[in-house]
């Protein structure tokens, strides 16, 4: 998964994404060029999961 598929399908992930981890909210998930650590550090804050894992479950979504 990079970042040009998450770009892509972002508002579909960030309703998968708040349906599965429900603490996320819609400014834990604001994604702006640039910005994709911070928001990976917000979602791993919210769900204690690394990069790799928070990847994998967007892959899984």
């Amino acid at each position: 998964m990079n970042e040009t598929t998450v770009k892509g399908g972002w508002n579909e992930l960030k309703g998968k994404l708040k349906q599965a981890y429900g603490d996320l909210t819609d400014d834990d998930l604001a994604y702006e060029e640039g910005q994709s650590d911070e928001m990976y550090g917000k979602i791993q804050q919210k769900t204690g999961k690394t990069k790799d894992e928070i990847n994998k479950a967007i892959a899984d979504l």
